[in-house]
């Protein structure tokens, strides 16, 4: 196994093929309203990552139910992952998180995905979603943006939080028997293979469950769109990119399951995007270039629980 699949695991954890019911919630973040700023991360377009959404004015039922019914008659599923993924799904009033939650918690689902942001992660939220998770039986995983380990490329991304948050969030989590997923973007230009290895090791450290890899792609009408036409941001190869990524991943815990390796975006609404490159080419050189150099994931998995210690055999 080069690395833990997302779809391998999804196939043992339910027995059967599992996809994404994307939500769309009329929700903003805190980066973005003026409780941190108003300009959110330099990445973030004015549809967040929504780029395939249904519209916000739908019904979390609607929205379900609706997209089963197309992807259930194309990919041959009837059973779904209800994922709130557009902006930070945890920042609302509690009385209408709780009502969005419940609504997606429906004949077929599964479990519940939630995309949101480190500092938008409370006792009171979470001791929700584990009551959730016992009362309906559905699996629950909080994905974070993180994007990076390091203090200075958080700050130029304009992220509004650092590590300590991300951490903070982790713990919580964790702490309600509820699944962590973690955004990581490995090839940062103001990153280095260093960082990325070390965002590897930290989210092994935190026991994180789950990761979802990003390719750095630069959206049209962003502030990272002003830094890229002006030369103060310059993407990193492509091959770059596959050597950091195939690092990331042996030094990743090979318990943690991927979500996948590389992002998307619509050509249209881009002005760089993976190389003017089909991800699924770039991940074939990937996995390809693990398996010419015998590496898989958690090949150097070797640094928790006192690996000093190690040389002590009695």
């Amino acid at each position: 196994m080069l690395y833990n699949k997302f779809s391998d695991y999804l196939k043992k954890r339910y027995g059967s093929k599992v996809y994404k019911l994307p939500l769309n919630l009329p929700v903003t973040c805190p980066n973005r309203d003026g409780s941190l700023s108003l300009s959110g991360c330099i990445f973030c377009g004015e549809e967040g990552a929504g780029f395939e959404n249904l519209s916000c004015t739908m019904s979390v039922s609607q929205q379900l139910a609706k997209n089963a019914r197309y992807i259930g008659k194309n990919y041959g599923s009837d059973i779904f992952i209800a994922y709130f993924q557009n902006y930070s799904n945890t920042y609302l009033p509690f009385e209408e998180f709780k009502k969005n939650i419940y609504e997606a918690c429906r004949e077929g689902i599964v479990a519940v995905y939630i995309s949101t942001r480190p500092d938008c992660i409370s006792d009171r939220y979470m001791e929700l979603l584990a009551d959730i998770k016992k009362e309906k039986g559905v699996d629950i995983v909080i994905e974070l943006g993180l994007q990076t380990v390091n203090y200075n490329s958080l700050k130029i991304l304009q992220r509004g939080h650092t590590l300590a948050e991300f951490i903070d969030a982790v713990v919580r989590i964790k702490n309600y028997d509820l699944e962590a997923c973690a955004h990581y973007i490995t090839d940062l230009p103001t990153d280095n293979i260093e960082d990325v290895i070390e965002g590897a090791k930290i989210l092994s450290a935190l026991g994180v469950q789950q990761v979802k890899c990003h390719s750095l792609y630069i959206l049209k009408d962003t502030v990272l769109e002003k830094m890229y036409s002006q030369g103060k941001i310059v993407p990193v190869t492509m091959d770059e990119f596959i050597d950091r990524t195939i690092a990331f991943l042996e030094y990743l815990n090979p318990q943690i399951v991927v979500q996948r390796l590389i992002g998307r975006a619509p050509a249209e609404r881009t002005v760089f995007c993976n190389w003017s490159t089909s991800w699924w080419k770039i991940q074939d050189v990937i996995e390809g270039k693990m398996t010419e150099n015998g590496s898989h994931q958690g090949r150097l998995f070797d640094y928790l629980n006192g690996s000093a210690l190690k040389r002590f055999k009695d």
